[in-house]
């Protein structure tokens, strides 16, 4: 086994991206491919790290940039320039993720027919956005994401299986706002699952939080562990 990456850089909307893919060039053929989506941060090297994780898992990886090349968060007080962009213009943000869907799809290494999406924080929220815009793709996984909806209408019914992976003391989630997802996901006829951590918060799967002082933001290694073995079920779910 030999973990490929591959720098992917295209055009798309608002400009141009710069994401890296991930495959084992032990495997033949193509495989299911899964888009990796960031949290607030944008594209980085956890994130490709990440796409190497599901290489080895047997899958193709795209961690890919919304947010366009050569912008990227830093830890600090202006972290969520970017993000706050995407967030004041979801149909543009569902734009995007089309194309890094497009562009994972047209890779030699991956079956456009098998794809699926995972993301974390604002890329969770990502994943759900794609569900309810009616993406084409199998299923998604949410780890600590937002869940506050898009200013479009979504689709019905939503036809992207759905795992959410949610720190229960998210301060970002709090129980009022996950109860209205599952109520929206019910009344849309998702297939979706709640899978949800005692003891977590927010960015719960984010190491470089390991000693994080803000309250309810911190890396938890149980509830890490856990989704990700929660998300490898479901995608051999999805990809059955």
């Amino acid at each position: 086994m030999t973990i490929q990456r591959r720098t992917i850089v295209h055009d798309g909307p608002g400009g141009r991206f710069e994401g890296v893919f991930a495959w084992d060039d032990a495997r033949a053929g193509a495989r299911p491919g899964v888009l990796v989506i960031p949290n607030v941060l944008g594209q980085k090297e956890s994130d490709n790290r990440k796409a190497e994780d599901l290489a080895a898992l047997g899958y193709a990886a795209f961690a890919c940039d919304v947010f366009g090349q050569g912008k990227r968060g830093e830890p600090g007080p202006d972290m969520a320039r970017y993000m706050n962009e995407m967030n004041a213009d979801r149909a543009l943000l569902r734009d995007r993720l089309a194309t890094s869907l497009a562009v994972l799809k047209a890779q030699d290494e991956v079956d456009a027919a098998k794809t699926a999406a995972i993301g974390f924080c604002f890329g969770g929220k990502c994943v759900l956005d794609m569900a309810r815009a009616g993406l084409e793709t199998l299923g998604g996984v949410s780890f600590h994401g937002v869940y506050d909806r898009p200013d479009y209408a979504a689709v019905d019914p939503i036809a992207m299986k759905l795992l959410v992976c949610h720190g229960w003391e998210d301060p970002l989630a709090p129980p009022a706002t996950t109860v209205a997802l599952a109520q929206e996901l019910t009344a849309a006829k998702a297939d979706w699952q709640l899978h949800a951590y005692g003891h977590a918060g927010h960015a719960f799967t984010d190491e470089s939080r390991r000693d994080s002082t803000m309250p309810g933001v911190a890396y938890e290694p149980r509830a890490d562990r856990r989704s990700w073995q929660a998300m490898r079920h479901f995608l051999e779910e999805v990809f059955a």
